[in-house]
């Protein structure tokens, strides 16, 4: 069910959703606020759609924010997203013009949910500090996406800007990755390991995560390597293509094999195969959601980022 909300103001959103509820038997128990912010350039309709994937695990009011031109007539657009539209979420989306792309926090401030937690969401273009921008301000966590936003070093942007509470989904990309590199990390001999080699596209800030991860977890510097993939080997292949872990023994190699397979080689073993795949938006943002403390794990990643080279 979509609800067109032309010209509306925050009271008349607030009133349709309490009508539809009451009308329509919706379900009310929603686990936290979720604040997206986005630009009118944005593909919007793919960012719902992730939105909507990710909600069947966290069902949540998603407040929509969409900023249109500034240079136009003050105005709100809204439209209310429901039942079977919405996943297991209610989602509203607000398309602002005028002075009121200034003013975000207030025009999310009325439709908030009482007493659950506020999550803010950057899908792409995101402030080199979040915890200061409005949205940001009212947020226990802050999950941007440097994937989508790698213009400059993006990686001592979010090391600069990091506040308890920030995340990127260039962390959870590599969740299951830091899983089979740690299971392989602690088969016997259970040696030191001494140095550690990464290869991965040279634009792709999950690689240099990975590494900032190994340089701390180990306390050894981590050598980056990088290359330049065509598109279509962007598109299929896990942006990790290996790592090599140093021993006395000889070395542990986490590799691609193909588009859902990881290698791992250890000295006088068979190589095992391990199935794997290439995370969606959807899935991180579910990972992101499961935590609502600040996520110890990034902030370390992120200081190991030194010993990187």
């Amino acid at each position: 069910m979509i609800i067109s909300l032309p010209n509306t103001s925050t009271s008349q959103i607030s009133k349709t959703l309490l009508q539809a509820q009451e009308n329509y038997s919706l379900a009310t128990g929603r686990v936290l606020t979720l604040i997206v912010v986005a630009r009118e350039e944005d593909d919007v309709d793919t960012l719902l759609d992730v939105v909507r994937d990710a909600s069947h695990e966290h069902p949540s009011r998603v407040l929509f924010l969409v900023s249109g031109s500034k240079k136009r007539e003050t105005s709100m657009d809204a439209e209310a997203i429901l039942a079977a539209d919405a996943g297991a979420s209610e989602i509203v989306v607000l398309r602002l013009y005028g002075e009121l792309t200034e003013q975000l926090a207030s025009v999310v401030t009325p439709l908030l949910l009482p007493d659950t937690p506020i999550v803010a969401w950057w899908p792409t273009t995101a402030p080199s500090h979040p915890s200061e921008h409005p949205i940001g301000k009212i947020a226990q966590r802050r999950i941007t996406n440097a994937r989508y936003s790698v213009s400059g070093n993006a990686l001592l942007r979010l090391s600069n800007g990091y506040t308890p509470g920030d995340s990127d989904m260039i962390w959870s990309r590599i969740t299951p990755w830091r899983g089979i590199v740690a299971s392989a990390i602690d088969r016997h001999p259970h040696e030191e390991i001494e140095a550690a080699e990464i290869l991965g596209p040279a634009d792709n800030p999950s690689v240099d995560i990975a590494a900032g991860w190994l340089a701390e977890r180990l306390k050894i510097n981590v050598q980056r390597k990088s290359f330049a993939p065509g598109e279509e080997d962007k598109k299929t292949l896990f942006s990790i293509r290996s790592v090599v872990l140093h021993r006395a023994s000889g070395p542990v190699i986490v590799r691609v094999k193909d588009e859902q397979t990881m290698c791992l080689e250890l000295p006088n073993q068979p190589d095992s195969l391990v199935a794997t795949n290439i995370r969606t938006d959807a899935e991180c943002l579910a990972e992101e959601l499961r935590h609502l403390d600040p996520d110890v794990a990034y902030e370390r990643a992120l200081k190991g980022l030194a010993h990187v080279h």
